[in-house]
């Protein structure tokens, strides 16, 4: 019964620690979105100040050179 016993505590204390790294993980990601949406933010509003009043070129409506 004993040995039982601490084989599960084991197993709970891996557990935990495997929950702590998994949560560091999940925020530093999340820090890491949270930078690159600011980023996009950041150079979604240079291009606007850069070209005021332009339509944003559609790569699509663009006929290929070989044409």
């Amino acid at each position: 019964m004993e040995e039982r016993l601490t084989k599960i505590e084991t197993k709970i204390a891996l557990s935990e620690d495997l929950l702590e790294e998994l949560n560091l993980a999940v925020y530093r990601q999340q820090q890491q979105i949270d930078r690159l949406q600011q980023q996009i933010l950041e150079l979604h509003r240079q291009l606007a100040a850069a070209a005021p009043g332009e339509r944003p070129r559609d790569l699509r409506d663009e006929i290929p050179p070989h044409y």
